[in-house]
């Protein structure tokens, strides 16, 4: 057994676990009911669904005997599934957070709950899409030298996979920057209604800066050099690898619901 999937395994253990936690937090307070609190939720249990891939995907290679390539592609449709929405849920709430300041007078009235959970049906629905890709046929099992790092998906759809990413990163790193002007200048204008001293704002300034760069820093480290690899390797490449920057972008869901808590 590899130590490599032992840790995978384990931290898969976690996020499900803390995930759990957060889901059950949500559900059983009646106050969090809010749109802002069904997208933590979608991605809480887009991160659960994706500690469960990595344990599903353990159990498959490890303990089920005979192996099964319905299994196997069921198991990776399931992570493919649940790491895409974790990302598109990361994208919704930072597109829900830029809506509540630049729309702020008319925010509360447009984004009903209603209108929220349709988004979120929506969005859930392409992911499984995504998830089934494998199953459907989009898979290298009857040809090895076609496999990406992330078998059995092909190199071609990884490549795919990963520009999509990089091309959502992008649009939240522009949404965060938006944010945070808009932010600087609310704390401008709010300075000058109450006459705060400029240390005053500087300091606000520099700690919205701070969160900022927590979100946007620790989601790039954790994915954006796994994307790239995928982007450049190939299953000819050493596993060590592969293993050494899929760690830390499993991790991220470990550590979403600490950032957005």
């Amino acid at each position: 057994v590899s130590p490599w999937d032992i840790a995978l395994c384990a931290t898969g253990t976690a996020v499900a676990g803390e995930n759990a936690l957060v889901l059950a937090v949500l559900f059983y307070t009646p106050s969090l009911r809010a749109p802002m609190f069904l997208l933590i939720g979608s991605l809480a249990l887009a991160d659960l669904l994706a500690g469960l891939g990595l344990v599903a995907n353990f159990a498959v290679r490890y303990l089920l005997r005979p192996p099964s390539e319905a299994a196997e592609l069921a198991a990776a449709g399931l992570l493919l599934a649940a790491f895409s929405a974790s990302v598109c849920s990361l994208l919704a709430i930072t597109v829900d957070r830029y809506l509540s300041l630049y729309n702020a007078l008319t925010y509360h009235s447009e984004r009903t709950l209603g209108f929220t959970c349709a988004m979120v049906l929506l969005m859930w629905l392409l992911c499984l899409g995504v998830g089934l890709l494998p199953l459907l046929g989009w898979n290298c099992l009857r040809d090895q030298s076609a496999c990406s790092i992330l078998r059995p998906v092909t190199k071609d759809n990884a490549a795919v996979l990963a520009v999509t990413f990089l091309l959502l990163f992008a649009l939240m790193m522009q949404l965060y920057l938006q944010i945070c002007k808009i932010a600087f200048r609310h704390a401008q204008q709010i300075a000058v209604q109450h006459q705060f001293i400029a240390t005053a704002q500087a300091t606000s300034t520099r700690k919205g800066l701070s969160t900022l760069s927590l979100i946007l820093g620790t989601f790039a480290l954790c994915w954006i050099p796994f994307a790239i690899y995928s982007l450049v390797a190939d299953s000819s490449y050493p596993a060590v690898y592969t293993y050494s920057l899929a760690l830390p972008a499993t991790c991220n869901s470990l550590i979403n619901p600490i950032i957005y808590a």
